[in-house]
């Protein structure tokens, strides 16, 4: 962020057209106050808070590649500024309170409504400006910890891009260190995330740590071949892919895929 009594940097994204030009005029009109970027999908936010670092983010809810949410939490927690939430759909209001969202612009709102949420945004980022600290951010990706559904989609950071990947689509995650290695559609993609943070985002009716380094998509599990002392080799998706579990993961594996009392006995 910036300091002292520089204007405050905004960036405004919304999906709609019209509604992204009024949020960039209405901004625009505010004394200092600089519109430093735009964006129009969940995706293209990403890059520009990456690249302008602005104060405030206004941040329409639904778009194309990346809800809101999705794009808190694509966000590296240093660069997450002040968010005011923009949309046409009241029941993201909740969820947006418990993301630590400073304020919440309900469609179509007016220009003193408009004015209402900057201003409570100019004092926020002041009281940043002057402690000079992430606490802020800390308390919304707390925030977002509580509030976030299960990921549907997720996002990647590949050659600069931010990629999104359907969840549904991932056979199997190994853990490489603090390093975590996707696998979907026959492709890899690897991302710095550790396997814990991963389980805990991702749906767990779907998703299961069958070994300390291993999550599995049990809806791609195709065999399942008993082995010693309660392990398996999971047989995933159309490529065949093995996967031997860890034998403390025995019941877990067994639950999620309907073993029941067909399990292997221990030697």
């Amino acid at each position: 962020m910036t300091s002292g009594s520089s204007p405050l940097r905004v960036v405004v994204v919304d999906d709609e057209p019209l509604a992204l030009a009024r949020l960039r005029a209405l901004a625009a009109a505010e004394p200092e106050v600089e519109v430093v970027g735009e964006a129009a999908s969940g995706e293209e936010a990403v890059r520009v808070v990456l690249a302008r670092a602005p104060d405030v983010l206004m941040l329409d809810v639904e778009m194309p590649a990346g809800d809101g949410f999705e794009v808190l939490r694509a966000l590296p927690p240093e660069s997450i500024p002040v968010v005011v939430f923009v949309t046409a759909w009241q029941q993201h209001a909740v969820r947006a309170f418990e993301a630590q969202a400073l304020d919440f612009l309900l469609k179509p709102y007016d220009r003193q409504r408009f004015r209402a949420a900057l201003a409570r945004a100019r004092a926020q980022v002041r009281l940043l400006r002057r402690d000079g600290a992430s606490t802020r951010q800390e308390v919304l990706l707390s925030g977002l910890a509580l509030a976030e559904a299960p990921l549907r989609r997720l996002p990647v950071k590949e050659d600069g891009r931010i990629r999104f990947i359907d969840c549904a689509a991932i056979t199997h995650i190994e853990a490489e260190a603090n390093y975590a290695r996707v696998h979907a559609d026959g492709a890899q993609h690897v991302l710095r995330e550790t396997l814990t943070r991963l389980e805990e985002r991702l749906d767990a009716r779907r998703f299961v740590r069958v070994h300390r380094s291993v999550l599995v998509n049990v809806d791609h599990v195709r065999e399942a071949e008993p082995l010693s002392q309660g392990e398996y080799l999971l047989v995933l998706g159309g490529e065949g892919t093995a996967v031997r579990t860890g034998r403390s993961h025995r019941a877990r594996v067994e639950a999620a895929l309907g073993l029941g009392s067909q399990g292997p006995a221990s030697r």
